[in-house]
């Protein structure tokens, strides 16, 4: 028989409602805050909540280090984010009627890892992503004979070139897609799926003129031969035709219907990179090429805070942190080329001081 702790469940329902309908969070996240809770409750063998204290709080911290998922240990990162997650529980917890006299804050506070652990957790970690070469090529490599090959070809253009996100991409529709000023608007009122139900008005890079015109050339195909309307997907599904002996069907023509998640994208990447004798890079590892394609532009502080905002990103920081880090060869590239002579006195420009300002606000805001 199942163990039940009733009281627990009541205050769990109680928070997964104050992190939907006070904090906003989407299911997915609220998921991860829940999950967090969970292991604790198996911790504890459903102990009830109100007598947690720092020493459960320490021996599950103890516990997550003995854990083993698959027959390997834990990340420090999956560690880090249960902790992080619990403990934002119990200080919702600590406030709550029933429980404000069971449990302090200083207990909580030992749901923390060591310094140096956290660091480990929180380091971005370098993505290996497609350069610009092999989106051209990748793109070129697909002959056009049907409306399926004209879509593909426009898809690994725009994954590049706009730097949105796949979920975005898929429900994208038609309407949002300035073609002539190269302007997109990724607006939840239209159905697009963004990031935390954010509007983000976006423009495409115009890191290769070829590129620029197989998505430009797409959307007026879709609008002037196929008749699609503003509210039809810019990247639509497959028409399924059934061949006449019945037992075979052929996939050569698009209908006017999004996608059903993201799953389609990545077969398309892996089936044409496939045929093209090219690796596989994951549809996110697109918007981290566009992130470095035009960071490597950038030249004032204006552009790169033009370029985060491109990104949807509210702070310069968010893009550099996330998206932002070298990988070894460009590091070197870059340090090789930095000239060390001349007057070490020289005037710093006024913009550049004034971004390195705003850097270090938001790295304080943010600690």
């Amino acid at each position: 028989m199942v163990k039940i702790n009733v009281e627990n469940e009541k205050v769990k329902r109680r928070y997964l409602k104050y992190l939907k309908e006070a904090l906003g969070y989407s299911e997915a996240t609220i998921n991860t805050f829940y999950k967090a809770v969970l292991e604790y409750e198996d911790f504890t063998k459903i102990d009830d909540f109100k007598r947690f204290n720092s020493n459960k709080a320490t021996g599950f911290k103890k516990w997550l280090e003995d854990k083993t998922h698959r027959n390997k240990p834990l990340s420090i990162k999956t560690r880090y984010q249960y902790l992080r997650h619990l403990k934002s529980f119990f200080i919702w917890l600590s406030s709550q009627s029933g429980y404000k006299s069971k449990i302090d804050l200083d207990s909580i506070s030992y749901l923390s890892l060591e310094k140096k652990l956290v660091r480990q957790a929180i380091a971005s970690k370098p993505v290996k992503f497609p350069s610009l070469e092999y989106v051209v090529k990748l793109a070129n490599s697909i002959k056009i004979k049907n409306d399926i090959d004209r879509r593909d070809r426009a898809l690994i253009a725009f994954l590049l070139l706009s730097g949105m996100r796949d979920k975005a991409i898929s429900t994208l529709p038609l309407g949002c897609f300035d073609h002539e000023n190269l302007v997109i608007n990724q607006s939840p009122d239209m159905g697009v799926n963004t990031k935390f139900g954010k509007t983000i008005i976006s423009h495409i890079f115009k890191f290769d003129e070829e590129l620029v015109q197989y998505v430009k050339e797409w959307a007026i195909y879709l609008e002037k031969e196929k008749l699609f309307g503003s509210t039809d997907p810019l990247f639509p599904r497959s028409k399924t035709e059934q061949i006449e002996d019945g037992y075979s069907f052929n996939y050569q023509d698009v209908e006017p219907v999004f996608w059903k998640g993201t799953g389609r994208i990545r077969s398309i990447l892996k089936a044409r990179s496939q045929n093209a004798g090219l690796d596989y890079y994951h549809p996110h590892s697109f918007r981290h090429a566009a992130v470095h394609l035009a960071l490597k532009k950038a030249k004032t502080a204006e552009q790169m805070k033009a370029i985060s905002q491109n990104f949807g990103h509210e702070k310069v920081l968010t893009t550099l942190t996330s998206y932002g880090n070298l990988d070894n060869d460009r590091v070197r590239e870059i340090v090789s080329a930095i000239s060390f002579s001349g007057d070490s006195n020289a005037e710093i420009d006024e913009k550049v001081k004034e971004f390195a300002r705003k850097i270090y606000q938001e790295i304080e805001n943010n600690t």
